[in-house]
Parts: C-alpha cells; structure tokens; sequence
C-alpha cells in the first residue's frame, strides 16, 4: 500500500501476542505515541469522528478516534476503521462530527500529532 504524502510503502499486519511484551516508539518523526488501547474504546461510538486538513493544497479527510487523551489518525485511523468495518464489529457513529485536524489535535493537548501532518 502506497501512501502519497510520506513515499512509503507499508504493509499493514494485524497480530496477537498472548505475551506481547515492551513497545516504543521507533522514529519520534512519524509516530508520537505507542499505546496498547482495548479494540473496545476503537469500537466505542463516543471516540470516534472524522477529522479533515485542508492545508498544503490537498485536503485530507478520515476516520479518527479521541482516546485516552490521544488522537488517532491518518493511515493508522484508516487501517482501524476498515478493520472495525471488515470485521462486522464497527457500529453506527455520529458521522456529522467532523472537526479540523488542529482543532481535533486542540482536545488532546495539542502537542500530540498521530498521523503524518506533512
């Protein structure tokens, strides 16, 4: 899977661990965070919305979650909620709550950027 705004190529992997062990970021530029969140708060209709960036000319807008004071978007947002969708577990969510990137970013602190924002 390509994606235009960073020139990678990814392969998203869906795993279980029974012992998952430590996790850490990897590269401070592309990801924020690492965080276990139960598949229930992604499920959870009252975290979800759909965020948009309309800055560098090209308007990006997709699926989001406010959780656990963390915004997550962008390709790992998309990735989540087809998941949600293939799955059969995604269930009926205000999609009217449409809120501008930086505005969303605002909610959790505003230092927090989980997704590209080139």
């Amino acid at each position: 899977m390509f994606i235009p705004p960073t020139g990678f190529f990814v392969v998203p992997v869906l795993a279980y661990s029974p012992d998952p062990g430590p996790v850490a970021v990897v590269d401070e530029a592309e990801t924020a965070i690492v965080a276990r969140v139960p598949v229930r708060a992604f499920i959870n209709p009252e975290n979800r919305l759909t965020v948009y960036r309309a800055a560098n000319t090209r308007r990006f807008a997709g699926p989001a979650f406010l959780l656990n004071q963390m915004l997550v978007w962008g390709f790992t947002g998309q990735v989540i909620a087809a998941l949600l969708d293939v799955a059969g577990w995604s269930v009926p969510w205000d999609t009217t709550n449409v809120v501008e990137l930086e505005e969303a970013l605002a909610l959790v602190g505003g230092g927090q950027t989980h997704g590209d924002l080139r």
